[in-house]
């Protein structure tokens, strides 16, 4: 490639620890680095404007060609803390549930969740910017990331989504990965998978840089959130990519 590679990255507090060793590597020589929330960085590699991207896994099913590269990913095995369902009420009496507009992976994933594992058939509705504050009386929302966080402080009811996929499948759970819609320069991605894991290694400082007053985030980068793209998280990722294929059949 006689260009620098373009590489989108997400701006959630998940992504910290990765940018922390990535914005330090010698690898962003030669890369471009965008940042933004996941489903607009899916979007991006799906037009081919980025090469690679921090991306909801949801997406695949859409690419033509795609291809997951290095042992990283936002993952979790079990709870993951920002990726939830809240509600006034108990699910049982939740009657519509708003969709966060940020993620396709956890839109889906509570898709799933809500016919396979809690067997309810509330209203699913496509939620605008400000639907948090919707989520009232037997209107519930699916929230992600920081918001999420945030959103513990506030809904009585939580059920989080990791969780759940762990109590149906066994398995833990890959929200997003690095996906390219090309094949990438092993030389590259060896050096940025390094850069990434070297963030990994500077938990503390990236807390440290990172002041959060709402939920403890060391707890959330080391007890909630699993960065490592091993053989459970991928046998998990295709499980979910094969729910998607039966709701989605190309």
């Amino acid at each position: 490639m006689d260009r620098k590679i373009r590489v989108g990255a997400v701006s959630y507090l998940n992504t910290k620890p990765l940018l922390y060793g990535i914005q330090r590597s010698p690898v962003m020589e030669d890369m471009e680095l965008i940042i933004d929330y996941p489903s607009r960085i899916a979007d991006m590699l799906l037009r081919d404007e980025i090469d690679m991207g921090l991306i909801p896994v949801a997406v695949i099913p859409k690419m033509g060609v795609y291809y997951i590269n290095g042992d990283c990913c936002i993952g979790s095995d079990g709870p993951v803390a920002s990726v939830c369902l809240f509600s006034e009420v108990p699910l049982e009496k939740v009657e519509k549930v708003l969709l966060d507009y940020q993620s396709r992976t956890s839109v889906q994933l509570a898709k799933v969740l809500l016919r396979e594992y809690w067997k309810k058939s509330p209203q699913l509705v496509d939620a605008g910017k400000d639907f948090r504050e919707h989520i009232k009386g037997t209107t519930a929302g699916v929230v992600i990331g920081d918001r999420a966080l945030e959103q513990r402080k506030i809904s009585p009811y939580i059920y989080d989504l990791g969780e759940a996929w762990k109590n149906l499948t066994g398995l833990p759970f890959v929200f997003a990965a690095w996906v390219s819609n090309k094949p990438i320069d092993p030389v590259f991605i060896e050096k940025f998978d390094a850069a990434n894991k070297a963030g990994l290694e500077h938990i503390d400082v990236v807390v440290k840089e990172n002041p959060y007053t709402v939920f403890n985030l060391h707890d959330y980068f080391t007890k909630y959130l699993d960065y490592r793209l091993d053989g459970p998280k991928r046998k998990g990722l295709e499980k979910f990519l094969q729910f998607l294929r039966v709701e989605q059949p190309v």
